[in-house]
C-alpha cells in the first residue's frame, strides 16, 4: 500500500507562504535520522531533504501564497497547500496520512494524525521537505526585501522582525491580517 505522508510548514510566521509536502516512502527503505523537522538542525534537514527527494517513491510540494492566506485564513490556506502537494504527486497514493487535526478534501482516503510528524516516517519526511522548501523561499524573499531579515528568521515574529515591521511597515510578503502586522495600523 502506498501511503502519502503530508505536513506543512509556515502556519505561524508573519510573512511568506505556507508550504506543504507530500511524500510516499519505499516501505523497505529506512531513513537514518528521520524525524520531525523541528527537531533537526538546518544542516541535518537539508541533508535529509536531498536523500528524501532522491530515494522517495514520489514527493511533491504545494504552497498557498500570502494573498490566499489573507483571503481564506491560515488553516484553509494550509489545507489548500496540502491538497496541491498531494495532487502534484507523480504516483497516486492509496491513502493519505496528514499531520494534525484536519484533512483537506482529497480524491483519496485520508486520515489526520495528531503529532504524525513524530510517529509516521512519511509524515516526518514531508515535514522536512515542507520546511526546507519554505526556508528556501524565505531566503529568496530576503533578496527582494532585505530590510526584514527573512533569511535569518524565516518570517517568524522574532524581536528583529518586529523591529523591522515597526520601522518599515509591512511589505507585500507580509500576511496583512496577522495580529502583529495589523498592529502596524496601516490601511489594508
Amino acid at each position: 500500500m502506498l501511503i502519502a505522508g503530508v505536513d506543512e510548514a509556515g502556519r505561524g510566521p508573519l510573512a511568506g507562504p505556507v508550504v506543504a509536502a507530500a511524500v510516499v516512502l519505499d516501505p523497505a527503505w529506512r531513513v537514518k535520522g528521520l524525524r520531525d523537522s523541528k527537531e533537526l538542525t538546518p544542516a541535518a534537514r537539508e541533508e535529509l531533504a536531498v536523500e528524501i527527494r532522491t530515494r522517495a517513491v514520489a514527493w511533491a510540494v504545494g504552497a498557498s501564497d500570502v494573498a490566499e492566506i489573507d483571503a481564506l485564513n491560515i488553516l484553509q490556506a494550509s489545507l489548500l497547500a496540502m491538497r496541491r502537494a498531494v495532487e502534484a504527486l507523480a504516483i497516486p497514493p492509496d491513502v493519505v496520512w496528514i499531520d494534525g487535526l484536519h484533512c483537506p478534501p482529497l480524491a483519496y482516503p485520508a486520515r489526520a494524525i495528531v503529532d504524525g510528524d513524530r510517529s509516521v516516517a512519511s509524515i516526518a519526511a514531508a515535514s522536512i521537505l515542507a520546511k526546507t522548501a519554505r526556508d528556501a523561499l524565505l531566503v529568496e524573499l530576503d533578496r527582494s526585501y532585505p530590510a526584514y531579515g527573512f533569511a535569518r528568521h524565516k518570517g517568524y515574529s522574532t524581536r528583529e522582525h518586529l523591529a523591522a515591521l515597526a520601522t518599515h511597515g509591512p511589505c507585500p510578503a507580509h500576511r496583512r491580517y496577522f495580529a502583529h502586522v495589523l498592529q502596524m495600523d496601516l490601511p489594508l
